[in-house]
């Protein structure tokens, strides 16, 4: 199996970052308990109201199933809640 990495770039406003981060580690415990092959993210604090999430995936085919699945619970939900606007979301494998 190879190795896929998420990159999804996001804006969230001023106001909200602090949820956003509030939010993160019940996202990591829902992605953790939920998410067949999800080996770990890093997220990144960008210029401009931007940040950047590095997800890692066993494989392409975790990764598609785990976008399938979408906010279905609430760890989940409340982090993707407190992003405004998505920027840019793309895809690859580790070499």
């Amino acid at each position: 199996m190879t190795t896929s990495v998420e990159l999804t770039r996001f804006r969230v406003l001023p106001s909200k970052a602090d949820q956003l981060l509030a939010a993160r580690p019940g996202m990591i415990a829902d992605f953790q308990a939920d998410r067949a092959g999800f080996l770990g993210a890093r997220l990144v604090r960008l210029p401009n109201d931007e940040w950047l999430d590095i997800v890692e995936w066993r494989s392409p085919e975790d990764y598609a199933a785990s976008s399938a699945k979408g906010a279905n619970l609430p760890g989940i939900k409340a982090f993707f809640d407190a992003i405004d606007s998505l920027v840019s979301a793309e895809s690859g494998v580790l070499s």
